[in-house]
């Protein structure tokens, strides 16, 4: 597969090359009508890529509006790191969870004409939601998704490694998320919120949030390049690839990551100069053209402190950061004395920063190709010091310092540390005892197998091996291109493995929501099909200390044991001659032969191990 790509590359080489140049020449030209016009810029781009190079970072852009204009805007580095094609204005990169403003103010729409209330319970307008338990199923409303106050932490394992595209079977998964902290006593930022947002618009309004965003938003504001699903991306002619720096700082290509179910919370891609429009708007109390696209009652209060996010005062390393809180899909915080309204963005390979400055009209998008970036943050800085006019802070050469430190720290950490996992432990059990099925309702189900005589799962179509910790306690390491990635060692998702008094396994519990308990998989065993043929053999009369037991077989080849006094009991093949209990949880059994003959069957339960022997035919 890998060699047709190349070929098709190679094949497309000299058509991406005449593009590159027609690409570069109208990048000049657009860049040159917008900074030669604005003396405030002077040396803004000599800035900007430093921090391309300090951040080794593929490319991104940026655009600054101010008013009703965009006075700025245009493309560093590439879009295309391994073909050089370089980034523009109207390069699509995905702006994560910048979306979430977005799905907000469509909530606002829907305010505004009357059809809702963010007092509203969100079960008046799902009826099938459900959330962890009473108190969140009464008190929770509209206005607690908006702004991240449900007492629910992020959860984000259930969306990220189980997506769906069904919206309907991921809110779904909410009765099953377990909260912190009572509804409105802390803010914490959660994924699910916007995800439940977007359906409530979709009960509502009868279409799709991705319809409603296009109709609302996309279509009257002229953001004809943006797209709300990742199909858009990939088909897009000028579209950024994602990368990601590897353990080297070697820029590294990483694949498009499906939001699918969960767009409300993260899943539009957009261009500099499409997002512009929408900084535009909102610099504009809700007006772009002269038209309200947005009510003006809702821009005000979406902008406003709705929640806190923390409590703090200014201190010696953010001396102009004199508040945290959170508005409708908005950060809110200050910057150098000036009110910013914010909102980054991180998904596989891709970081946003969208924010203005509603008091000076100022608004700035930032949109690198770079996972977990700093790029962003820093170009809004560095453009937000040119146009507010305030001290110039040397963002590049600061980041660069504070990488070269870090960088030595860690190498310092990783030369002195140990692994925090108790030496010479052996699992429990024998790998194949550790195979099966896990299921989490709020999350999800994936399976534990055996190849080459190691332990592997899967995860959303990704292999990883299960690497032995310590005890029962195994890490996920990612297999890439057939080979695991060592590197992660001691430092990935681990999943620890409980038994029943049985011995069996019986969950296996994963760390990946710090706020909560471990997340608990159950287990289900892996089955094997076995003929009738095969089952007759087992078919008979048992004694155990004077009570009789049969073995028989009904339901299409089902093999059942009955006990007198007791219901009878279906039993579930799992390798050779051994059976689960179908509905009774840690019991099993195990039938023995000896002389090829069926003698014996061990009843394997959480008091003990019974031993009952084959009756002879009369």
């Amino acid at each position: 597969m890998k060699s047709k790509i190349h070929e098709l590359f190679q094949n497309n080489r000299n058509l991406v090359s005449k593009n590159r140049i027609l690409i570069v020449a109208l990048t000049l030209i657009s860049t040159l009508a917008f900074s030669q016009t604005d003396k405030r810029l002077k040396g803004i781009e000599k800035q900007f890529n430093s921090v391309l190079e300090s951040t080794k970072a593929a490319g991104f852009a940026v655009a600054i509006v101010e008013g009703d204009k965009i006075i700025y805007a245009k493309g560093f580095g590439y879009s295309d790191y391994e073909n050089k094609v370089p980034a523009n204005a109207n390069t699509l990169f995905a702006i994560g969870s910048s979306t979430k403003a977005f799905t907000s103010a469509l909530l606002g729409l829907l305010r505004e004409d009357e059809k809702l209330s963010f007092n509203d319970s969100p079960r008046k307008y799902i009826p099938k939601l459900e959330f962890y338990n009473d108190e969140m199923n009464s008190q929770i409303i509209i206005k607690d998704l908006m702004r991240h106050s449900t007492g629910l932490p992020r959860h984000d394992g259930a969306w990220y490694f189980f997506p769906s595209h069904n919206k309907d079977s991921m809110v779904a998964k909410l009765k099953y998320h377990e909260p912190f902290t009572g509804v409105r006593q802390k803010w914490y930022y959660n994924n699910f919120g916007f995800l439940t947002q977007g359906v409530i618009t979709e009960k509502i309004t009868g279409k799709t949030w991705e319809e409603n965003i296009e109709d609302e938003f996309f279509k009257p504001l002229g953001m004809n390049r943006s797209k709300t699903m990742i199909e858009g991306m990939k088909s897009s002619s000028n579209a950024a690839f994602g990368y990601t720096l590897d353990a080297d700082r070697n820029i590294e290509k990483t694949d498009y990551y499906d939001i699918a179910g969960m767009s409300p919370a993260g899943s539009i891609n957009s261009s500099v100069n499409d997002m512009s429009k929408w900084l535009i708007t909102w610099i504009n109390n809700g007006k772009y053209k002269n038209e309200q696209i947005i009510p003006e009652a809702y821009v005000k209060e979406a902008m406003s402190s709705q929640m806190v996010v923390a409590g703090a005062t200014p201190n010696k390393e953010l001396p102009n950061v004199h508040f945290a809180n959170y508005g409708y899909g908005w950060f809110l915080h200050s910057y150098k004395g000036h009110y910013l309204v914010e909102h980054g963005g991180n998904i596989d390979g891709f970081s946003a920063s969208v924010g203005f400055y509603p008091s000076d009209s100022l608004g700035i998008v930032v949109l690198a190709n770079q996972n977990g970036s700093a790029v962003p943050r820093l170009i809004r800085n560095i453009a937000a010091d040119h146009m507010l006019k305030v001290k110039k802070t040397e963002w590049a050469k600061k980041h660069k310092e504070d990488t070269e430190k870090a960088l030595k720290a860690q190498k310092e950490v990783k030369e002195d540390s140990e692994l925090s996992n108790v030496k010479n432990t052996r699992p429990s059990h024998t790998r194949l005892e550790y195979t099966g099925s896990y299921l989490h309702e709020g999350y999800g189900e994936f399976n534990v197998f055996v190849k080459n005589d190691s332990l592997f799962s899967e995860l959303n179509g990704d292999k990883q091996y299960l690497n032995h910790f310590h005890y029962d306690t195994f890490e996920f390491l990612d297999v890439k291109d057939g080979k695991v990635d060592t590197t992660a060692i001691g430092r990935s998702l681990k999943i620890t493995f409980s038994a029943y008094e049985s011995g069996d396994i019986d969950y296996g519990r994963v760390t990946a929501e710090p706020t909560v308990d471990a997340i608990a998989f159950k287990r289900t065993p892996n089955t094997i099909d076995v003929d009738a043929k095969t089952l007759e053999q087992y078919v008979g009369k048992y004694n155990l200390a004077g009570t009789e037991i049969k073995a028989y077989i009904k339901d299409e080849n089902v093999l059942y044991v009955f006990v007198p006094g007791q219901p009878e009991y279906a039993l579930i093949p799992t390798s050779e001659h051994k059976f689960n209990f179908k509905t009774l949880e840690g019991f099993k059994i195990e039938f023995i032969e000896t002389d090829s003959k069926i003698n014996e069957v061990k009843f394997i339960q959480p008091n003990g191990t019974f031993v009952a022997k084959r009756k002879s035919e009369d």
